[in-house]
Formats: C-alpha cells, sequence, structure tokens
C-alpha cells in the first residue's frame, strides 16, 4: 500500500520553484510594448533569484525541522535543473549564452541524473553523492544566471561581461565535477543490477 503524500513547508517552497519555473520564460516573451525589454530582464531576473532562494530555505528547513523525505530530495534536485536548463534555454534564444556552454550545463545534467539513476540500482548511490566540485559550479550558476538574464549595466559594473566570466567558470567546474563523478561511477558500469 502507497503512503500519502506528505505535505510541508520544504515541499510547499519546492513546488513553487517549479511553477516559477515557466514565469522565467515567459516574461521574456512578452510583446515589447506590454513590457519593454528592460523590464523583461528586472523581471525575468527577480523571479529567477527568488526561485533560487526558496531553493536555499527549502534545503535549510527540511534539515532543520526533520521534514527530509527521498520524494521531497528527488524534487528538488529535479526543481534546480529544470531551472537551470529553462533559463540557459532563454540566454541562448536571446544570444547571452554560448551554445556550447549551455550544451555543456545541459548535457552534464542529463549525464549525472542517468549515472546516478544507475548507480542506484546497483546500490551504490553513496558513490554518486553532490561533491564540492559540484556545488561550487551550482554557485557560479547560480550567480551568473542572474546576471545574463539582467544584462544591463548595474553601478557601473557589466553584468553580461561579469556574467559571461561566470559561466565559462561553471563550465569549466561542470565538465571537472562530471569527470569526478564518471570516475567515481567507473567501476560499478559493468555490474549487473539486482533482479527484481
Amino acid at each position: 500500500m502507497s503512503k500519502p503524500l506528505s505535505i510541508n513547508v520544504p515541499m510547499i517552497l519546492t513546488w513553487a520553484r517549479i511553477a516559477l519555473i515557466p514565469l522565467i520564460i515567459g516574461v521574456f516573451y512578452i510583446p515589447d510594448h506590454i513590457l519593454s525589454p528592460f523590464m523583461q530582464n528586472v523581471l525575468g531576473t527577480a523571479i529567477f533569484i527568488i526561485a533560487a532562494l526558496t531553493d536555499a530555505f527549502d534545503g535549510y528547513i527540511a534539515r532543520r525541522y526533520n521534514m527530509e523525505s527521498a520524494i521531497g530530495a528527488f524534487l528538488d534536485t529535479s526543481a534546480d535543473k529544470l531551472m537551470v536548463c529553462a533559463a540557459l534555454i532563454v540566454l541562448l534564444d536571446f544570444n547571452r549564452v554560448d551554445m556550447l556552454v549551455a550544451l555543456i550545463i545541459i548535457g552534464r545534467e542529463i549525464t549525472v541524473t542517468a549515472l546516478r539513476e544507475w548507480m542506484a540500482k546497483v546500490g551504490a548511490a553513496a558513490r554518486v553523492k553532490v561533491n564540492w566540485f559540484g556545488k561550487i559550479k551550482a554557485i557560479a550558476q547560480m550567480v551568473a544566471i542572474p546576471m545574463l538574464l539582467f544584462w544591463e549595466p548595474l553601478f557601473g559594473i557589466s553584468m553580461s561581461w561579469l556574467g559571461t566570466i561566470l559561466i565559462y567558470v561553471a563550465a569549466f567546474l561542470t565538465i571537472y565535477s562530471m569527470i569526478v563523478y564518471i570516475r567515481a561511477a567507473g567501476p560499478y558500469l559493468n555490474v549487473e543490477p539486482p533482479r527484481q
């Protein structure tokens, strides 16, 4: 018998983050006579930052108040990946990020997700838990993407230039962290998963 889905504050924040993803994309396609390109940048950036903050809060609340769950962890990770990929697609469409960088980051997310699923099947999921390189990569992405969404100079600082530098740093860390995961999983890639 399956148990009913437990709804708590971290889960609500995660679902809210998923619900914000279409808004991050949609705001950039509102006609210019309704919403100016500058306001599109401002709103898109604000929505992304709010979504990123829910990521920080849901994890903290889940750990602090013992509300962690397997489905919550799965949804949290999935929401993060969806949010980053959606933002990268918008940035790619507006020529604010290089296609190769977008392919590296999105391709890595797909590869590592598949790798983790395989490792869970063979009972070695702990070998591909999030490492420090992955965390630093995520931070670089979460700082670079709002800068590229905003795109305008801020306090005399070029957000487009700074965001581009950081997204290249994130792409480098993306490749490195993926290599670390693949090396950790290597010995298990020929292991037959147990039959159900």
